[in-house]
């Protein structure tokens, strides 16, 4: 089985994050289910304080994947961006979005704008 992928955090300590064993409990998914999901990238992963988290911006109000969040991990991925990078384009400041980042956008009506600036990136 291969390693699960994770980026050191590279996120402003600010950003809330969910460990791994709440986000299996959120999503009614068995740990290792989570695990693939993240072998998958339709999540990703940090390691903050030696645990491995998911930042809280990837989920909805219902606690499900917010609906676009693989989409946006696989177009940045495809286009060449590390799991880091990713990460740190999706959190940082952007006053020309609703919300203020990327992820916030998402949960807004500007999630094709995201998509879009994100696709863009690979090119």
């Amino acid at each position: 089985m291969s390693a699960i992928p994770y980026s050191e955090d590279v996120l402003d300590r600010s950003v809330p994050v969910l460990q791994l064993v709440d986000v299996a409990k959120q999503l009614g998914l068995v740990i290792t289910r989570v695990h693939q999901l993240l072998r998958d990238r339709q999540l990703l992963a940090i390691k903050r304080d030696g645990v491995l988290a998911v930042p809280a911006a990837f989920f909805d109000d219902d606690g499900q994947i917010l609906t676009g969040i693989p989409g946006l991990i696989a177009v940045l991925h495809d286009g060449g961006f590390r799991d880091d990078e990713i990460l740190n384009w999706m959190f940082r400041d952007d006053d020309t979005l609703t919300g203020g980042s990327p992820a916030a956008a998402m949960h807004t009506h500007a999630r094709r704008e995201v998509m879009r600036r994100a696709q863009a990136l690979g090119f």
